[in-house]
């Protein structure tokens, strides 16, 4: 067999076991949104039924109508939104400091930052929950958004992108007698777009999907987020698995929106960052 046979078959069994993969990653979700769509009996019928008989488009207003779901859902909207703010907010002005200012000790306080990143969430749950105890921030938005709102991992990914870019626009903007802060607000975050579209994308979809950390600070039902209204649903009506799909294709809708607001400045932050030292 000759090599353009062989690089065409190889191309061939490529493209097949991307399709395969795409195949496989999409079954969930094809799955998920088949099931809201079928009566409770279909969803367990065996043989699988792929698709349901008669869609069942009704199961999404009694879903929404079940306790309290537009709270669940605006209070997970409030989070997470305000916990994307504080990130591109403080992630980028650490990752300013820490690329173009020099001061003793900064390598150490960078290497330490990203030390936390190697810490399980078990092992800082309690003394997170001691501290905002002590400030009284339990049962509150204030629990919920201010532990969350700056990450080690956003400040290392700002860090290394703000790092490629030139001194000469900041010393530039020096000499034109621009203040520390101007020099960040008008230079810095308007040429870090990719990077803050990226850290927008993944902080959003941590903090909507967060489960542990407002399980533990919010007991009050009125402060529940969207995951957590979920959970009880499946533990209150633990055989109505066709609404609980509903709600679970409801509460993908954010995230899949905020991706498609931000998918271009993801691809591109990811691949300009670098990621390296």
């Amino acid at each position: 067999m000759s090599q353009k046979a062989l690089l065409r078959w190889g191309g061939w069994l490529v493209t097949l076991f991307t399709l395969a993969g795409i195949g496989l990653t999409l079954l969930p979700y094809f799955w998920m949104v088949s099931s809201s769509l079928k009566t409770g009996s279909e969803v367990f019928e065996l043989p699988i039924r792929w698709l349901p008989r008669l869609p069942q488009w009704e199961n999404y207003p009694n879903t929404l109508s079940r306790g309290q779901f537009p709270t669940y859902f605006f209070n997970s909207a409030v989070v997470a939104l305000a916990v994307m703010g504080g990130n591109l907010l403080f992630c980028s002005l650490a990752g300013y400091g820490l690329s173009k200012f020099r001061f003793p000790y900064r390598e150490t306080c960078f290497r330490f930052i990203l030390s936390t990143m190697m810490l399980p969430l078990e092992i800082v749950l309690v003394p997170t929950f001691l501290v905002v105890r002590q400030f009284g921030l339990v049962n509150n938005y204030g629990g919920l958004i201010v532990p969350l709102a700056v990450d080690a991992f956003g400040i290392f990914l700002m860090r290394q992108y703000i790092k490629d870019l030139p001194d000469s626009l900041i010393e530039a903007a020096r000499l034109d007698g621009c203040s520390e802060f101007g020099i960040f607000w008008r230079i810095i975050l308007p040429n870090c777009k990719p990077a803050l579209g990226a850290l927008a994308l993944l902080t959003f979809r941590d903090n909507w999907d967060q489960f542990l950390w407002p399980l533990i600070i919010a007991s009050k039902d009125t402060l529940k987020t969207f995951p957590l209204g979920l959970a009880q649903m499946e533990g209150i009506d633990s055989a109505a698995y066709h609404e609980i799909m509903a709600a679970a294709v409801i509460g993908m809708i954010p995230t899949a929106l905020v991706f498609l607001l931000f998918q271009r400045a993801f691809v591109r932050g990811i691949a300009l960052s670098g990621l390296k030292e």
